[in-house]
């Protein structure tokens, strides 16, 4: 689908995670400008010392409740209006990041304190104003059909 120009992104913005990376690199190359890569809309830190193997049960357990909630070494409150500030300091830009993050961006925008205020789909877009530097959601993305976690 093709964007109206004053819609087309300027700029394109990725988590430092790989799989990011790699999604975001054509955009950037078909626009012709550099990738930025912001680690504020990288995947939500795992608490220190937790086994990779157990990550997926911490997450599913922090999507059952709200942020202030989540069991951590973190202040995942803040570390969520931190994802949002960041979306919102890229204004016109393509932002390429994840499940959780998107989660918290468009639960900052919406006043929503649930970790899952949605189910984003892979590859689906969401949308987002700015104003007064404040994000504000136009539009979710596509949400998936199956589960993720």
């Amino acid at each position: 689908m093709a964007l109206p120009e004053g819609e087309r992104p300027r700029r394109v913005v990725s988590s430092p995670l790989r799989r990011c990376r790699e999604t975001a690199e054509p955009m950037a190359q078909a626009l012709g400008v550099a990738l930025t890569i912001d680690p504020r809309v990288g995947e939500i830190p795992t608490p220190a010392g937790m086994p990779a193997a157990e990550r997926p049960a911490w997450l599913r357990s922090a999507f059952g409740g709200e942020w202030s909630q989540i069991v951590g070494d973190q202040d995942y409150e803040a570390w969520a209006l931190g994802v949002a500030a960041a979306v919102a300091e890229h204004p016109n830009a393509a932002v390429f990041s994840h499940f959780v993050a998107l989660n918290a961006a468009v639960g900052v925008a919406t006043g929503e304190a649930s970790v899952a205020a949605f189910r984003p789909d892979h590859c689906s877009i969401t949308t987002f104003d700015i104003r007064d530097g404040r994000l504000i959601l136009k539009e979710k993305g596509r949400e998936a059909q199956s589960q993720v976690l």
